[in-house]
């Protein structure tokens, strides 16, 4: 539309290859608590921070850097966006039985309504998108768009 704005607020946080995955979780928890989506959508809070803890530990576990957490919402959306140092895209891959990961992006595949991933000036960028609790009733029939790369 033209001579529309968008309203969107974002939070940032910095998670040093040291941290723990819990320390992203809390901080994201805290911020969807103050935006309401803890009693609105909880179901929506566990895809969210399930996601945020599949994306630190693949910037810590595949990437070896630390990890830009960013969060940004909009009257439409929660964007979860993880930057790492590392060039190499993820993708959802089927895991053995028997291994331990592998199992990450096909998570957040089943959990987000969209994601995409990007390279960047230094290594890339992996976000996801969660439809905001008032935007999911208006939306009841909107499908799941792929993923895109």
């Amino acid at each position: 539309m033209e001579g529309s704005s968008l309203r969107a607020v974002g939070w940032a946080r910095s998670l040093p290859l040291n941290s723990e995955v819990k320390t992203a979780r809390d901080w994201a928890r805290e911020h969807l608590e103050a935006r309401g989506w803890t009693s609105a959508a909880p179901q929506t809070v566990d895809a969210i921070l399930l996601t945020v803890s599949e994306l630190v530990t693949n910037a810590y576990r595949h990437a070896h850097s630390s990890a830009q957490l960013v969060m940004t919402c909009d009257d439409h959306c929660l964007h979860v966006s993880v930057y790492d140092k590392s060039g190499d895209l993820p993708l959802p891959r089927a895991a053995g039985t028997d291994s331990l990961g592998g199992r990450g992006m096909l998570l957040v595949d089943a959990m987000a309504d969209t994601w995409e991933s990007h390279l960047c000036s230094h290594g890339k960028s992996v976000s996801a998108c969660f439809r905001a609790p008032d935007a999911k009733t208006r939306d009841v029939d909107t499908p799941k768009l792929p993923p895109h790369q």
